[in-house]
């Protein structure tokens, strides 16, 4: 870990990862501290870069986005010009919710929230549309069983 984290840091994360909305005094009564010293704390790790936003889960199907879909992509561009363009390309895609350049077989992976393959298409057609790809393979999700889950702090 790059970062001095100790105990009560660890209880810190933990527990905001669990409820972000906590209040100052519920958070410091649940991890031992007084309201100041959890405050000073919680500024210093937001100041670190540690904690780099506040947010909440939503059920995505409650919205009817019930489709996940997971892409892999290989390229045979491997240029700094061709990644920028690509990246601001995938940024331009909502649906796109996770991004990330892998090793192995393939060279990116995507993560698509959508409400149905009619959608999931519409994004495909957007995500091929702009760059030179030179494959593009769906893995479909069928039951999320762990989604969102807290780090291992």
């Amino acid at each position: 870990m790059d970062e001095k984290i100790d105990h009560f840091d660890r209880r810190i994360l933990r527990e905001l990862q669990r409820d972000a909305g906590l209040s100052q005094r519920d958070l410091a009564e649940k991890v031992g501290l007084s309201q100041n010293a959890c405050w000073r704390r919680l500024k210093a790790l937001e100041e670190r870069g540690v904690i780099r936003g506040k947010t909440l889960m939503i059920d995505r199907n409650k919205l009817g986005l019930g489709l996940v879909v997971f892409v892999m992509v290989k390229t045979r561009h491997h240029s700094a010009d061709w990644l920028r363009i690509f990246r601001q390309h995938v940024a331009g895609i909502p649906e796109i919710v996770d991004f990330f350049r892998i090793g192995g077989d393939y060279d990116y992976m995507l993560r698509i929230v959508t409400t149905d393959m009619a959608s999931y298409d519409s994004v495909y057609q957007r995500l091929i549309q702009k760059v030179e790809l030179e494959s593009v393979t769906s893995y479909f999700a069928m039951e999320a069983i762990a989604e969102r889950r807290p780090l291992p702090i």
